[in-house]
């Protein structure tokens, strides 16, 4: 009875010295072989062998992953060959990952998974190279042809007068989406290798409706047909006579803003030759003052005054000042502030 009874121990190790040295030499044939189920990069290697895996990888993955990238936005697009990007995809290493994670876990569970043909549902990620300065350089050169400022509303001056110019909303581009979805698109086994970057929308500082109330008060002075045109609120408020500098002193041409206000100036003269015997001196109002009633400084010595000589309004006549008559000055005087805009032409 002893000896039958070690008999079948004896058959019992026997078997599973046997059984493990099958198991162990059926596993090790599997050692360069993808298990089933197994994907890299969405592409379906299980089953493979080292050699095949790659093959297919490059045959079925590489040239979905080297097509050109597009960043696309409201009818701009920008692309980025893979030659540019330096893309490079690491087929061998991602068949190297498929069979290390083949051979995850206990080698009797791999051995029951082969023989009863059992799968590994994983996919491999895409593994692969390309250069960092590239793509930074490609994603500046996008968000500079899409960024674009808000634009204040502003005056625009002109022989004709003054004319409003509409603002508009910026847009900027959100540079670390940007980067990311570039960087991911690359990665991308799928998809149609476009990005649509993220954008956010700037509000301009002044504002189309807002920019009569920025501008209460415009002067627009025209030479060649010697009148001051005084705009309220953009829009044309009165037009007045005046005279402007003679030949040789000439009212100077260009944008100023008033810079200083009088009542009844005094008249400092220049310290020119025309000037003569009056040159550098302060001439007190009254009969030998030339300018009446109101002062409106701008550039410097330069500014609009009242006169008496109103025989020589509609004509060039003065020393480069602009001459209105009298009423009409202290009517413009009261409508203007020191920083109100001149533009002469």
């Amino acid at each position: 009875m002893k000896q039958r009874s070690f008999i079948v121990l004896a058959a019992v190790v026997a078997f599973l010295i046997l059984g493990t040295v099958g198991v162990y030499a059926y596993d090790s044939t599997q050692d360069g072989t993808v298990a089933d189920g197994l994907k890299a990069g969405g592409v379906d290697i299980g089953g493979m062998s080292r050699a095949k895996a790659r093959a297919t990888l490059a045959r079925d993955l590489s040239p979905r992953l080297e097509q050109p990238l597009w960043i696309a936005w409201r009818g701009k697009r920008f692309k980025l060959s893979p030659q540019a990007a330096g893309v490079r995809v690491d087929v061998k290493g991602m068949v190297s990952d498929a069979i290390d994670k083949s051979r995850n876990g206990f080698i009797l569970t791999r051995a029951v998974r082969s023989i009863t043909g059992s799968n590994v549902d994983a996919d491999v990620p895409v593994k692969l190279t390309y250069s960092q300065t590239a793509v930074d350089a490609f994603v500046k050169h996008a968000e500079a042809g899409l960024n674009r400022p808000a634009q204040d509303a502003r005056v625009s001056y002109s022989s004709s007068g003054i004319d409003k110019v509409a603002s508009h909303k910026g847009v900027r581009v959100l540079d670390g989406k940007l980067r990311a979805g570039v960087e991911a698109e690359l990665r991308s086994p799928t998809g149609d290798r476009t990005v649509r970057p993220a954008v956010v929308t700037t509000n301009p500082k002044v504002t189309t409706h807002q920019l009569a109330s920025k501008y209460p008060s415009i002067i627009v002075v025209c030479r060649s047909c010697f009148q001051l045109k005084y705009y309220r609120h953009l829009k044309l408020d009165h037009t007045y006579p005046i005279a402007v500098g003679r030949q040789g002193l000439e009212t100077p041409a260009g944008l100023y803003d008033v810079q200083s206000m009088q009542v009844n100036p005094s008249w400092h003269v220049p310290s020119s030759s025309w000037a003569g015997s009056l040159a550098g001196r302060v001439i007190p109002p009254g009969p030998q003052d030339p300018l009446k009633a109101r002062w409106m400084g701008f550039n410097g010595g330069a500014g609009i005054h009242g006169t008496d000589d109103v025989g020589s309004l509609g004509s060039a006549a003065s020393h480069g000042c602009i001459r209105m008559a009298i009423p009409d000055v202290i009517d413009l005087y009261d409508k203007v502030d020191v920083g109100t805009p001149v533009y002469i032409i």
